[in-house]
């Protein structure tokens, strides 16, 4: 008998992932380490629980995730959206609650490109008049 899982997408920042759910215990596996293990963070690591917490299905699923690009605050990030929208795969019902704390939506701030002539994006060079 095969389990049924639900995949999905989540991106942000330069991060994309690969979420899949599977009935379980609650466990979170990101890069085949534990999430505690890969995000030292408990900021970070709230923010992969906020939709199960808003979608009241704590410890129900298990995560497998695949994360690939940017740092650990915008796979994090990446997660959580992949999470809620594999929730919404799982239980349609569930779209208006997430979609209202925002977790549907992708992110979409990006860094800004650094401008030739100064040292970073929009910072300048010290102005000297003599």
């Amino acid at each position: 008998m095969a389990t049924v899982d639900y995949v999905a997408t989540g991106r942000r920042k330069r991060s994309i992932v690969r979420v899949r759910l599977i009935p379980g215990s609650g466990k979170i596996i990101v890069n085949d380490r534990p999430a505690e293990e890969y995000f030292p963070r408990e900021t970070l690591r709230m923010l992969l629980y906020q939709p199960f917490h808003i979608a009241g299905v704590v410890g129900k699923y298990d995560v497998i995730v695949t994360a690939e690009g940017g740092g650990l605050s915008g796979q994090a990030g990446a997660i959580r959206h992949g999470i809620a929208r594999a929730l919404v795969n799982l239980n349609p019902d569930l779209k208006p609650k997430l979609k209202k704390e925002g977790l549907l939506t992708r992110d979409p701030r990006e860094v800004e490109r650094k401008k030739y002539g100064q040292p970073k994006a929009r910072k300048r060079f010290q102005y000297s008049k003599r």
